[in-house]
């Protein structure tokens, strides 16, 4: 740190700053986490330093050998922590990796079947303002009215109906267990491949508490962050057939030269992932879900499908007459972090939306369980409740951070931050 001061103490302290506000605030979004100080070390190591475009063994530039070895066990790593045919880390993210599994199937203007973006889907999964909506053309699939779940059904007639190249399945915002063996179902009645996008459940797949869709599915992609708990990337698993072109595709096809750092960063949390307590973790995660979703519910609050199979939750904060919108703005100044989400049939624009969404990860990393969970939803329930009383926002900030306070985080780096500032000013 004593280096970057001296060079760019702007920098240093927004640093700083952001370090202060993780540890001091309530993070619940869902696709966020906190990385080890393991991956942290990695990510910021002189494999930065390095370009190796190509693969392990077969790269355009010398001197890869070492940066060869890391990317080798991330490799190794993936394949057994997934049990997947082959694996390929390099994605810088989970846009690039699903970009590169439409390209190894589909020419433009082929059609894919992927899940409506306002029902829980994601944008590369078809959205219009997405590559994946101008490149090729998109029919949706979405959930029942009735119960919010999957229209597994609905899906399989809109595949026949349309016979996609790429029936694709997975969420960013849909909190119940996927049935990949009825998606498979309906890919194989038209001819389509799957690819299974498991950025959310990563980490709950790799501890066998979701089903995992890597047995059904022709590709499956992932972030490596969110439950995964790895820094900010991408990855793809595919079987074996597929393996050669996938990596065509990823480079030279959409991606130029890999980002080592990062690479070995993933190395380093997938043999976090492998480890016993990994899965201990994962499964604390989806414990806090439910005695979080029980809290929000027994004060009152209207949950998306009446609860949660894995790690997230979406509030129906406009059954109580608010926006989305105005619920994060209230919460944040409460010192608790969530994104608006929209929430099935959702009335609202996507930037206003009728939903927020919640999730465990980050507060079961920091040592959270299930009592703390109730005392975080009866927080979120309070702030909720106050949403244009800044005093009572104020007061459930208190007591944010005093909760915040007996589960530290980052708190021998933060002491270092603060001291190296100080030095400098």
């Amino acid at each position: 740190m004593q280096n970057l001061v001296r060079t760019d103490p702007e920098v240093a302290e927004a640093i700083r700053n952001e370090t202060r506000r993780q540890g001091s605030q309530l993070e619940l979004i869902a696709s966020e986490n906190f990385v080890s100080e393991a991956v942290l070390e990695a990510l910021g190591s002189v494999l930065t330093n390095k370009y190796a475009e190509g693969y392990p063994g077969k790269r355009y530039y010398g001197g890869c050998e070492f940066v060869d070895v890391a990317e080798t066990l991330a490799i190794q790593r993936a394949k057994q922590l997934f049990a997947a045919d082959h694996a390929n880390v390099q994605p810088h993210s989970g846009a690039q990796a699903n970009m590169s599994v439409y390209m190894t199937v589909c020419q433009p203007g082929d059609t894919i079947l992927g899940m409506n973006l306002s029902h829980g889907g994601h944008l590369t999964h078809g959205h219009p303002l997405n590559f994946s909506g101008r490149y090729f053309k998109v029919v949706a699939y979405g959930v029942r009215k009735e119960d919010e779940q999957i229209d597994y059904e609905g899906m399989a007639a809109l595949a026949r109906e349309h016979r996609p190249k790429v029936l694709v399945v997975g969420a960013s915002a849909y909190p119940r267990t996927i049935d990949f063996v009825a998606v498979r179902r309906a890919a194989d009645e038209c001819g389509a491949v799957v690819m299974a996008d498991m950025a959310h459940t990563a980490g709950l797949v790799a501890a066998g508490l979701h089903p995992s869709p890597v047995p059904h599915a022709e590709f499956v992609t992932t972030t490596t962050h969110k439950t995964l708990r790895g820094p900010r990337g991408g990855m793809i698993l595919c079987q074996e057939k597929w393996a050669k072109e996938t990596d065509k595709l990823l480079f030279p096809g959409v991606q130029g030269g890999p980002l080592m750092h990062v690479i070995a960063a993933k190395a380093v949390a997938l043999k976090e992932a492998l480890a016993p307590e990994f899965k201990a973790y994962q499964a604390q995660i989806v414990t806090n879900a439910k005695a979080l979703a029980a809290t929000l519910m027994g004060e009152g609050w209207r949950l998306v499908s009446g609860g949660t199979d894995n790690h997230l939750m979406l509030i129906d904060v406009f059954a109580k007459g608010l926006t989305g919108k105005v619920a994060e703005k209230a919460l944040d100044r409460a010192g608790i972090t969530v994104n608006k989400n929209t929430i099935p049939f959702d009335t609202n624009s996507p930037m206003v939306a009728s939903g927020i969404r919640v999730g465990t990860p980050a507060l079961t990393t920091r040592g959270m369980k299930e009592a703390d969970m109730e005392k975080v939803g009866r927080l979120i329930a309070r702030a909720l409740s106050a949403a244009s009383d800044e005093t009572r926002l104020a007061e459930v900030k208190r007591d944010v951070t005093r909760l915040c306070d007996q589960f530290p985080l980052y708190a021998a780096r933060l002491g270092a931050y603060d001291a190296a500032l100080a030095a400098h000013a």
